[in-house]
């Protein structure tokens, strides 16, 4: 009967020590979204001002500017799921790309001062994203892990914790970059 009890406290602790793992776990996974959104936010600031300052050189095509506005607009809108978000980055990320490889065709656009300091900033956003991006898959992984390798998956299962998902790229994203037609643009 002693041995009996003893089991049953040991599994029970055991469980109080698994569940508070899991939800700092989870709570990890939380945070580092947040850290990503937060390197989103400070993207989607600059983007006024290099619209801007593109628009003084009113040469740029007026529809990628238009896009990239609207495509702002929809991300900071509000209440949009994660999901959502990360189609709208991805987005973002391409028309804005598109932007700075095009500036090679305005040379005085190209040697703005002004401009020159938001693609450093840019550049450095999306390093300061990329990082994010790869701190959140990293809790991602270590919470997903918890919930399904065993015992743990016997918990987490009664428990009714889910598995989420690591932010991936995007298909157009994955392809090789065709150098002649870049220098043909």
């Amino acid at each position: 009967m002693v041995i009996a009890l003893i089991l049953i406290g040991a599994l029970f602790l055991f469980g109080i020590f698994f569940y508070n793992g899991l939800i700092g776990k989870k709570n990890q996974v939380t945070n580092a979204f947040s850290a990503i959104d937060v390197m989103l936010k400070k993207r989607f600031d600059l983007i006024p001002n290099l619209i801007e300052v593109v628009k003084q050189y009113n040469t740029y095509e007026q529809e990628t500017l238009t896009k990239i506005v609207e495509l702002r607009a929809k991300a900071t809108a509000g209440n949009i799921s994660e999901a959502e978000k990360a189609t709208l980055d991805t987005q973002l990320s391409s028309s804005v790309n598109g932007l700075m490889l095009n500036v090679e065709n305005y040379p005085d656009l190209k040697a703005n001062t002004n401009f020159i300091n938001l693609q450093t900033t840019w550049t450095e956003s999306e390093e300061q994203i990329a990082a994010a991006r790869r701190t959140y898959n990293a809790s991602v992984t270590d919470y997903n892990n918890s919930i399904m390798m065993f015992p743990g998956s016997i918990f987490a299962g009664m428990l009714n914790f889910q598995p989420i998902a690591v932010l991936a790229t995007a298909e157009e994203e994955r392809k090789n970059i065709n150098a002649k037609t870049l220098f043909n643009s």
